[in-house]
């Protein structure tokens, strides 16, 4: 009887062991194995930060070492979608006008070796040969070409790229794979056009086109990834775009230089907002403008304007009477007029500052009607802003002063940003690659 017992108790155990206990042991079950799965994960990765401690030396060990040797082509010990989208990449680097393919064919092959073993030996030996074919890759894409561009500040013009800088910025975004497979160290502008040159080869575009289409991605080369807080103003389609944390922030129409006034290349430093803003009249506009109805008989006045002695800060305000127009209107002499502020000035409620030789700025703009035109080709160079209000807060963190009759209320940005004046007449429509009106004449000179 006693052995009977035991026999019926060993039988129910083993039963209860291998027959399902219920929902209860069921619910249990599933953690226990998404917790084991996790524990190999980390160490597989722990694997591969040893290993990678052991191989990385130098610039590239410096940039392993802050981030604890965490890999960043690799998760979970193992390599993941960022090494193809890489590979991809560094392919079609042609695309870029580079003449290297940074050993693809080499890495594809490792790649698929290290992914077939899975130690971690072989996973942190592709990780650092993928890191620096990146690091390389994108020092070269980035370097910049002639265009003409004007750098009204200095410190904007492209430098040649430290490798240990390019691999430490890549370390920064929360995603790895999203920066590596949207090339977000370039402009989303040159990620497009890129694009666009590949559709080009694709569908054979004439000689000349493919051309055209070379010189706007050089153009783009020169525009800062998204991960930079800055402006870019494309004077080819009358477009305003800003961006900041990786991604665009706001977009407007803006109205830009005419064809005998172009907007030019120039990339400079957005330092102040000014309020209720005077507007200082081109010489040439007083000749050809201001001084005809003047001599009409219209007074200064009635234009909202007044005359000044010079363009010195402590220049003083003239007669309208003391003025030869005659000699103003011949081209024989200059004046310094400026429109007051208040409802009408060509400034609107506010201009932004960025210092440069060539006269630019963005502003408001009461001509409304101007922005609704599909050719916007229409100022004097300057730029004039659909959403003014909204770009002053975002620039100045905060909504603009209430009007007053101050003139001049100058507002200094808590950071300086970047603006880049840029001109990109290439596009698409209906899946090919087309080009706006070249109204400045810029794709036919020579890059």
């Amino acid at each position: 009887m006693r052995r009977a017992g035991r026999w019926r108790t060993a039988v129910l155990l083993l039963l209860a062991a291998a027959a399902p206990a219920g929902a209860e042991r069921g619910a249990a079950a599933a953690p226990r194995t998404a917790s084991a799965r996790a524990t190999a994960d980390d160490a597989a990765e722990r694997a591969v930060a040893a290993a990678l401690r052991d191989r990385a030396g130098g610039w590239i060990g410096r940039v392993y070492a802050e981030r604890g040797y965490r890999p960043l082509w690799a998760a979970d010990g193992r390599l993941g979608p960022a090494a193809d989208a890489l590979l991809d990449d560094l392919e079609t680097s042609a695309l870029d006008g580079l003449v290297s393919s940074y050993g693809a064919r080499d890495l594809r092959a490792q790649l698929a070796g290290a992914r077939q073993r899975g130690d971690a030996d072989s996973v942190a030996r592709v990780e650092l040969a993928l890191s620096k074919a990146f690091t390389r890759y994108v020092r070269d894409q980035r370097r910049a070409r002639d265009v003409g561009m004007i750098w009204a500040d200095p410190s904007l013009k492209p430098k040649r790229l430290k490798l240990e800088a390019v691999l430490r910025a890549a370390t920064f975004p929360r995603s790895f794979t999203d920066y590596v497979a949207g090339m977000e160290w370039m402009s989303p502008h040159y990620v497009r056009l890129r694009a666009l040159v590949a559709r080009a080869r694709r569908d054979g575009v004439a000689p000349a086109d493919e051309q055209r289409l070379r010189r706007n991605l050089e153009r783009a080369r020169l525009l800062p990834g998204p991960w930079t807080r800055h402006i870019v103003v494309d004077a080819s389609s009358g477009r305003l775009w800003y961006y900041e944390a990786g991604r665009q922030v706001g977009t407007m129409k803006v109205v830009v230089g005419a064809r005998e006034t172009q907007t030019p290349l120039l990339a400079g430093v957005v330092q102040w907002a000014i309020v209720n803003p005077y507007w200082n009249v081109p010489t040439y506009l007083a000749r050809k403008s201001v001084a005809p109805k003047v001599l009409a008989g219209r007074s200064l006045a009635s234009l909202r304007m007044e005359a000044l002695s010079d363009w010195s800060a402590a220049a003083q305000t003239l007669p309208a009477g003391a003025i030869d127009w005659h000699a103003i209107a011949a081209g024989t002499r200059e004046i310094r007029l400026r429109e007051l502020p208040g409802r009408g000035n060509s400034m609107g409620r506010v201009k932004f500052l960025f210092p440069n030789d060539e006269g630019i700025y963005l502003h408001d703009t009461p001509d409304r009607e101007l922005l609704d035109r599909d050719d916007r080709h229409l100022s004097n160079g300057c730029i004039r802003l659909e959403k003014a209000p909204v770009l002053a807060r975002w620039l100045i963190g905060r909504p603009l002063p209430p009007s007053t009759k101050n003139p001049e209320q100058a507002v200094a940005l808590q950071v300086p940003v970047p603006v880049y004046l840029t001109y990109l007449t290439a596009t698409e429509s209906k899946a090919r690659v087309v080009f706006r009106d070249d109204i400045y004449g810029r794709d036919a000179a020579r890059s």
